[in-house]
């Protein structure tokens, strides 16, 4: 029986860079790129906004935390929806064939980058503004610390996602929290 190939998952805020750090970082390590909110929009055959508008965030919450773990993440790597960490049987499930990196970007990088915050198809209660609050909190680190056997934290950002990438593809989110800079 052959061992399989350990990959990765990226997890963070909305607007972290998750889905373009892993296509470089996909290439990097020659590793198949699964995009979890682009599989949810397939799946479903409508946008994440519409998923929402129909049937709320914590529908989309359910449809998201079915689809990771519909989705083998050895080999692969996996770049999950802002709300992924909200499931902890996804987590646990993909911290199991991967290793999870959380892409730390400061909250005002985020709002710079979302300018589309209303229409995006964020999975937040209807109230919820950008920041994450102390009852619901998107900061990945303690909730899925939790669940997921390996966590690294990185701050890869868009501009600085090649350095990054091929440090991660090192193993060394030292150096990509470095190359951010």
């Amino acid at each position: 029986m052959t061992e399989q190939r350990r990959g990765v998952t990226l997890i963070g805020m909305p607007g972290a860079g998750k889905s373009t750090v892993g296509v470089l970082l996909s290439k990097r390590l020659a590793l198949d790129f699964v995009d979890s909110d682009l599989a949810i929009q397939v799946r479903e055959g409508r946008t994440l906004q519409q998923i929402i508008d129909a049937g709320g965030h914590l529908r989309l919450r359910e449809i998201e935390a079915a689809v990771l773990l519909g989705i083998d993440p050895h080999g692969r790597v996996v770049a999950t929806g802002g709300s992924a960490i909200y499931s902890d049987a996804a987590m646990r499930h993909l911290g199991a064939g991967s290793t999870i990196v959380y892409l730390d970007v400061p909250l005002a990088e985020l709002r710079r980058r979302i300018t589309d915050y209303d229409t995006r198809g964020i999975a937040r209660r209807p109230e919820q503004g950008f920041a994450p609050s102390a009852r619901d909190s998107t900061s990945a680190t303690p909730r899925s610390a939790s669940t997921a056997p390996t966590l690294a934290r990185s701050s890869c950002s868009s501009a600085s996602a090649p350095r990054c990438s091929r440090a991660l593809s090192r193993g060394d989110s030292a150096a990509a929290r470095t190359a951010s800079s």
